[in-house]
């Protein structure tokens, strides 16, 4: 694993046509932390990680990981799980454990199959026959069992069981230690309120508010989900 300094991102603004999806964002992503990427859906959150992986191209700004532009490079840093299932159904989980481990240098299978052990989930299924729950927990292990030093993660709470969620959030704080950033993407902001360090509220792709979790309750006098509710209740 490469040694993550910083993760900047200055002024960044994408746009599709006539749409403007990400407008002027600039953040400063430290190693240590748990980062919220917090909206509605529509705000702009899966528009800033897919420009961010790599996947988009942006409009202006810069992206810059360890004071490196976006190449083939940068990808070592940084492993992004996406909110759609893109396993085939036929893939069996140890396939899809096996084509990980196969497609990434930096995959752990061991760490992986440790985890999917610990929850459960039978290596002989295959994925058109995992639940909901099931897939959501195999798509944040995969993501998280690379050795690198960003993890983005997309909605991984989006409709699941609130025994699946527990579960997910147990991977996340297994798998995070002072070198890592984690960036979770999601407008559930109840279920995973007391693991985030800080916070980004991003509203019609521009930051509304920004700050460490902690201290955004005191200030507002408010909860994360409370503040939520209060900067999105026009949207």
């Amino acid at each position: 694993m490469n040694k993550l300094k910083t993760l900047t991102i200055s002024n960044l603004t994408k746009k599709y046509y006539n749409k403007t999806a990400l407008k002027n964002v600039t953040l400063d992503f430290k190693p240590g932390k748990i980062y919220g990427l917090l909206g509605p859906n529509g705000s702009g959150k899966t528009t800033f990680m897919k420009v961010v992986a790599g996947l988009h191209k942006k409009t202006s700004g810069e992206v810059l990981i360890n004071n490196m532009k976006l190449s083939y490079r940068t990808k070592a840093y940084l492993s992004y799980m996406p909110t759609e299932n893109f396993m085939y159904d036929t893939f069996s989980v140890t396939n899809i454990v096996k084509f990980y481990n196969d497609m990434y240098e930096d995959f752990r299978k061991d760490y992986a199959e440790e985890l999917l052990h610990s929850v459960d989930i039978n290596f002989n299924y295959k994925i058109a026959n995992l639940s909901s729950g099931q897939i959501a927990k195999l798509k944040v292990v995969l993501a998280l069992s690379r050795d690198v030093n960003i993890y983005m993660l997309d909605e991984p709470l989006n409709g699941v069981d609130i025994l699946s969620r527990d579960a997910i959030l147990d991977i996340i704080l297994k798998s995070f230690n002072e070198n890592k950033i984690i960036i979770i993407a999601t407008h559930l902001v109840n279920e995973i309120d007391k693991i985030l360090d800080r916070v980004i509220f991003l509203k019609d792709g521009s930051i509304e508010l920004y700050g460490q979790a902690e201290e955004l309750r005191k200030s507002h006098q408010l909860s994360i989900e409370d503040l939520y509710k209060e900067v999105y209740k026009d949207a």
